[in-house]
């Protein structure tokens, strides 16, 4: 999925602000950890920008080994940005977890990114609470053609442990709740991309709980979003339903199960695109289509419904 920062990310130039409880401009930083309540995951710069932008976070606080700074507020919110991809998300997510700056033992942890997602799933603009997160790259990939046998051209293998991970049923469920109400953004360009696809004229943002894809490949076609489908229901035993897809979120929830945080992790992702070209529209054209619609409705939406749960969190930090 790298081209998603080539179409449409704009370098940010973010200005470092004093720690807490230091001079204005000074470098120093505050002997004590920084209690942190919730640790929005981002992963390039627009998704990103959108919680600089909405929120106060004078704490800027440099970590060796992460992508970016971890901004942070008096509340307790902080926001990191890992950059995009496997690689990137686990090295900064192992980063800033295991940092001295920071105190997480009461602390969840919540992706607000954007993803794409089938047509017959998902819309532009709506938004899914991952159950399950699954990894597309682990395994198998096969020539379909040369091993007719072999559904998808896919075998698993074995799980590498970090190929799928069930999220905790009642943090999920808890997140799904409290986005009930919640009224998420639409516009008519967005709404004339989406009527380009069968059956979804009319189609609003909505709120799901379905499942999530994690792939380095940023895939685009029919064939490939059912072998995603089909990889998703090998994964999880047929109990998820593929609705995401995305660059990061195994990476992240492999660094947080190796710190014993993910029974707090939520997986937040808006969608920004489908995973597939509009009839008469060829892989390539879907691709380098800039004109989607999505994009900035969908790190707008993240923002909107993830402000809500995380205030929630912030107010009702884990027991343990």
């Amino acid at each position: 999925m790298t081209t998603r920062c080539q179409k449409f990310a704009a370098t940010v130039g973010v200005a470092a602000v004093a720690l807490a409880g230091c001079a204005s401009g000074s470098n120093s930083e505050s002997s004590d950890k920084i209690d942190v309540g919730v640790l929005v995951i981002t992963m390039f710069d627009p998704e990103n920008q959108v919680w600089l932008d909405r929120e106060q976070l004078p704490t800027t606080v440099e970590v060796p080994g992460a992508y970016k700074p971890v901004r942070c507020n008096a509340d307790k919110l902080c926001v990191a940005e890992t950059g995009q991809g496997k690689a990137n998300a686990a090295t900064s997510m192992m980063a800033i977890l295991g940092s001295d700056k920071f105190d997480f033992s009461h602390a969840y942890f919540l992706t607000a990114g954007i993803a794409g997602t089938p047509p017959d799933q998902g819309t532009l603009g709506s938004a899914a609470w991952a159950r399950y997160v699954v990894d597309f790259d682990l395994g198998n990939h096969l020539e379909p053609a040369e091993a007719p046998d072999v559904p998808f051209g896919y075998r698993p293998v074995e799980a590498y442990n970090t190929a799928v991970y069930k999220l905790d049923d009642a943090l999920v469920d808890k997140a799904f709740e409290l986005s009930q109400g919640v009224q998420l953004a639409d516009t008519p360009q967005v709404a004339a991309a989406r009527a380009q696809y069968p059956g979804q004229a009319g189609r609003t943002p909505g709120i799901m709980k379905c499942d999530t894809m994690t792939g380095d490949d940023f895939y685009s076609g029919k064939p490939l979003s059912d072998t995603a489908r089909y990889i998703m229901d090998l994964r999880t035993e047929g109990q998820g339903v593929y609705c995401t897809t995305q660059m990061e979120d195994n990476a992240t929830a492999t660094a947080l199960q190796a710190h014993g945080y993910l029974n707090r992790y939520l997986s937040l992702r808006t969608m920004s695109n489908f995973d597939q070209p509009y009839p008469g529209q060829t892989v390539v054209q879907h691709l380098d289509d800039s004109s989607t619609g999505g994009f900035r409705l969908a790190c707008e939406n993240a923002y909107t419904l993830g402000k809500v749960v995380a205030a929630h969190l912030l107010k009702n930090p884990p027991e343990n």
